[in-house]
């Protein structure tokens, strides 16, 4: 990437061609110009992305020396990048989902600028009232827009039923992801040429499903589920999700319900290995564990956020119920 990017830290040599954006929303309207991201933008994004983790994985492997020069080419890299594609007043040059989704998730927007990047970003989503994003953008949308505050945009695009969408194919009849968002017409026709009915990248949508409202994530610091972190977030009219995962250590799982007005949570932490547990909207007072109040030793255990109530807890299986926050 340094080799193909060159003094000026901008991966834009239009001999080495990729596939950019792959299938991104299009439209046979003359005056549209909602999902064109353009291919070095992205490549520049990406390779300020991988250069980024280059730097920590040489931390993790004690490659002193690595570190600090992929971190100071990720630093050249940003800068290039923000003088090329980013207007003095947060607005990028392409003015996509996708180009804002990869600048807001990756950290390349300035932080003076963050508020109204994002601003642009959530404008062109409530525009359109639909995704524009291909391959690469896609997996970053609704990551990024909950990452800005969002969840209702998110939850928005989740829900839609028109074309496009995740679940227009569903309306259609399919049980796999396609290829196009529109693999198969309303009329039942399909697209002929390159097409295929079972594919990865749309349904990248997964990772936020299971990590942000189905609650179940990694924590970096201990990586492989040794300390697991447990923070569901419902919305969209959903009334429950379950994220299962078998570790090394045994099953885990971020099990929420909304049942009479309660949120009633379950997790299961495997033995050998810790969690921190986030139960948003709840108040130390009107937490109940397992159907009776919490014990003091419990308590002792708990933290009053802004967000709701966090704590930290060993292996076992936890029933928690609250009354359910209002929206």
């Amino acid at each position: 990437m340094a080799q193909k990017s060159g003094e000026d830290y901008l991966w834009n040599d239009p001999k080495h061609w990729h596939w950019g954006d792959w299938l991104a929303y299009n439209a046979d309207k003359p005056d549209y110009n909602g999902s064109v991201t353009e291919k070095d933008l992205i490549a520049t994004a990406y390779a300020y992305h991988s250069t980024s983790l280059f730097s920590k994985i040489a931390e993790v492997l004690g490659k002193t020396e690595d570190i600090e020069k992929y971190a100071q080419q990720a630093k050249n890299i940003k800068k290039a990048f923000v003088q090329e594609y980013v207007t003095p007043n947060g607005r990028l040059v392409s003015h996509t989902q996708t180009a804002y989704a990869m600048a807001l998730s990756f950290n390349l927007i300035p932080e003076n600028l963050k508020k109204k990047s994002a601003e642009y970003f959530t404008q062109d989503v409530k525009k359109f009232g639909h995704l524009t994003t291909g391959f690469l953008g896609t997996p970053l949308l609704c990551t990024t827009l909950s990452k800005i505050g969002r969840d209702d945009l998110a939850f928005m695009l989740l829900n839609r039923k028109e074309f496009p969408s995740w679940l227009y194919p569903i309306t259609m009849g399919a049980t796999t992801i396609w290829e196009r968002w529109d693999t198969q017409k309303p009329d039942g026709t399909i697209i002929e040429g390159m097409n295929s009915f079972n594919h990865y990248s749309y349904g990248a949508i997964g990772e936020w499903l299971y990590t942000h409202v189905g609650g179940l994530r990694i924590d970096p610091k201990k990586p492989g589920y040794k300390h697991i972190i447990f923070d569901p977030h419902p919305g969209g009219g959903l009334t429950a999700a379950k994220a299962e995962f078998i570790s090394l250590y045994g099953k885990i799982k971020s099990d929420w319900e909304i049942k009479d007005g309660e949120f009633h949570y379950e997790v299961t932490i495997p033995a050998n290995t810790t969690a921190s547990v986030t139960l948003s909207g709840a108040t130390l007072e009107n937490i109940k564990l397992n159907s009776a109040k919490l014990k003091a030793e419990m308590q002792k255990n708990l933290k009053q956020t802004q967000q709701g109530v966090q704590l930290e807890l060993g292996s076992g299986t936890y029933r928690f119920s609250y009354p359910q926050p209002a929206k």
